[in-house]
């Protein structure tokens, strides 16, 4: 069985997010998706989530290419997971371009194009003009 890991927030999740996942699914027969947790989201990346860690786990779940969702805690538990899952391929979305080929020593590494006309960044932006 070949295993995939991605790592994300997914807050808002969006036909962006399910096209990562889709085409991560399509590099082995086992998804991972490691989850930011609220506190590593709002004390590492100052980032406020819309929904909870178990309201966004609850919404990866249900994703038909999602086999698994851990908990991400802190940055630099990538290699462990890696290790400790027995990944074969890690991705990211090419945002992440390069920030990740540390990884090349123990599983193949890829960046996805993202898709472009959508973010959760841009929702909540357009979101907030609407609003005024």
């Amino acid at each position: 069985m070949k295993r995939v890991i991605t790592y994300g927030t997914f807050d808002l999740l969006h036909y962006g997010h399910i096209n990562l996942l889709q085409r991560a699914k399509e590099y082995g027969d086992y998804l991972i998706v490691a989850l930011s947790t609220d506190e590593f989201n709002w004390n590492e990346k100052q980032k406020k989530c819309y929904f909870s860690y178990e309201e966004r786990k609850r919404l990866l779940e249900a994703v038909r290419y999602v086999d698994l969702v851990i908990p991400e805690e802190n940055w630099s538990q990538k290699k462990t997971d890696v290790k400790e899952y027995h990944v074969d391929t890690f991705v990211m979305g090419d945002d992440w371009e390069g920030k990740f080929d540390f990884l090349k020593e123990f599983c193949e590494v890829v960046y996805l194009p993202r898709t472009p006309e959508i973010s959760t960044t841009q929702i909540k932006q357009d979101l907030n003009k609407k609003i005024q």
